[in-house]
């Protein structure tokens, strides 16, 4: 492991960055001295704005569109965050899934200055692993089961191709289930709490899934420490806990801490071709970023538990 760079006054575009993830990237980035941009495909709230942040509403799926905001901007590191969590079928409209996750990294990757580029860094997902046996491994070859994962594997090999044939230097992270204060209400956990807050009846599955969370400061200290580094051109790093836990397990622990919940275990059916164990191995991040998670799960369900009681107690 080589930890050498120096990042401060380094200039960092965010790929959504006003996201969970984006957002607390950027306030992190920022205390470690980065001039940071962001690009967002909606307009991000002017009483959420960072002033010192340059923020750019833009589509990364729209080619000419991203070329014109990016063409004269200079950035030592790249950070692709663009795109969304979204399990639907291809029937389901899979196509737009695609070719925002795919084909945006594509069109990112074409418009930014390589000429000043230190480090591009992809953010993957856990869902690239698909139906492998856990702990999963960076080695293991993909088994996407969406078009989100398919489209997210497709930028994993591109931009490998990349820095095979070009030297393009890039690092892949695959975070896995990533949670914490001020995660969108839609997520598993948000839900979770808000259905305990309440009181009243709410559905879930069975809760048998084998899962693996992360809280989300353990997440952007990894991907700080993953600009830092000498030596990740061309790896693929999970972002994990490696302790694996149960879905059922978790909401029991947020009603402990609560003090109430009422889950309808079994109401919700599996999604066609769940992984049911599906925790990282994360000795290549130990390894290579001298980095592992340090919030243990029912810390990281207090913080994010308090959070929701504070800004919405209903």
């Amino acid at each position: 492991m080589k930890l050498s760079k120096k990042l401060n006054k380094n200039n960092l575009l965010i790929v959504g960055g006003t996201g969970f993830i984006g957002s607390n990237v950027t306030k992190k980035a920022l205390k470690n001295g980065f001039k940071v941009t962001v690009i967002s495909k909606n307009n991000y709230p002017q009483n959420k704005q960072i002033n010192s942040v340059d923020y750019i509403n833009v589509d990364i799926s729209k080619e000419k569109d991203l070329y014109h905001i990016l063409k004269d901007r200079v950035f030592e590191y790249v950070l692709n965050l663009g795109g969304y969590v979204d399990h639907k079928n291809f029937s389901e409209g899979g196509k737009e899934v695609f070719e925002t996750h795919f084909s945006g990294t594509l069109n990112l990757v074409k418009s930014i200055n390589k000429d000043s580029l230190k480090g591009f860094i992809q953010i993957g997902s856990s869902d690239e692993y698909g139906a492998n046996i856990a702990p999963q491994k960076e080695s293991q070859r993909e088994m996407p089961i969406s078009p989100y994962s398919i489209a997210k594997t497709s930028a994993t090999h591109f931009l490998q191709m990349l820095y095979r044939t070009e030297r393009f230097p890039v690092v892949i992270l695959r975070p896995f289930l990533v949670y914490g204060p001020g995660q969108d209400s839609s997520r598993f956990l948000p839900q979770i709490i808000k259905g305990c807050l309440s009181g009243k009846e709410f559905e879930t599955s069975s809760g048998e899934q084998l899962r693996d969370f992360c809280y989300i400061d353990d997440i952007t200290d990894g991907i700080l420490k993953s600009m830092k580094s000498d030596n990740l051109n061309g790896e693929i790093i999970n972002l994990a806990s490696g302790d694996p836990i149960s879905i059922r397990t978790v909401i029991e622990k947020v009603i402990t801490y609560i003090g109430k919940g009422n889950p309808k275990f079994g109401k919700i059916a599996y999604r066609v071709g769940e992984n049911m164990s599906l925790y990282a191995d994360t000795s290549r991040a130990e390894r290579l970023l001298g980095w592992r998670s340090k919030t243990t799960i029912e810390d990281g369900i207090k913080k994010t538990v308090d959070h929701y009681r504070a800004y919405d107690p209903k």
